[in-house]
C-alpha cells in the first residue's frame, strides 16, 4: 500500500448502533454520526473511548458498497484493535486520524470484503508498530 499522509484531523461523537455488519464480519465497530468532508476510505487513527486512550484503530468513512451489506448510509466506523467485543453504545469517542490507507471499494462478495479487511488489519498493525 502506498503511504499517504493526511493533515491531522479529529472526529468525535457519541457511539450509536447501526445494523451490526462489522460485528457479523468479525470486526465490531464503534459507530458515530458526524459530518465530515474527508474522502471516503479507510484510515488509521488513535481513538479515545472510555478507558481506551490513544488506542490504535481502523476507521472506515463512507457508504458501504459491497453486495450483501445492509444499511448503506454514510458513516464513520472505528474498529479499535484488541478491545473486548462489548456494546459501547452512547459512549463518547474521539478519533485522531493519522493515516489514509485506501479508498472505499465495492466488493462483489462479503468474502472479498473480509479478505480486504484482514489485509487492512495486518497493514494497520505494521503501521502502528512503527508510528505509535
Amino acid at each position: 500500500m502506498r503511504e499517504i499522509d493526511i493533515k491531522p484531523t479529529w472526529l468525535h461523537g457519541t457511539t450509536t448502533k447501526f445494523v451490526g455488519n462489522g460485528r457479523r464480519l468479525g470486526y465490531p465497530t464503534a459507530n458515530i454520526l458526524c459530518e465530515t468532508d474527508l474522502r471516503d476510505g479507510v484510515y488509521l487513527a488513535l481513538a479515545d473511548m472510555l478507558n481506551f486512550k490513544k488506542h490504535p484503530a481502523l476507521v472506515f468513512i463512507g457508504t458501504p458498497q459491497t453486495k450483501g451489506v445492509e444499511d448503506t448510509s454514510r458513516r464513520v466506523e472505528a474498529h479499535l484493535l484488541d478491545i473486548p467485543d462489548l456494546d459501547y453504545y452512547k459512549a463518547k469517542i474521539g478519533l485522531d486520524l493519522r493515516h489514509y490507507v485506501r479508498p472505499n471499494e465495492a466488493f462483489d462478495s462479503i468474502n472479498k470484503l473480509t479478505d480486504q479487511m484482514m489485509k487492512d488489519e495486518r497493514y494497520a498493525r505494521d503501521w502502528f508498530e512503527v508510528h505509535h
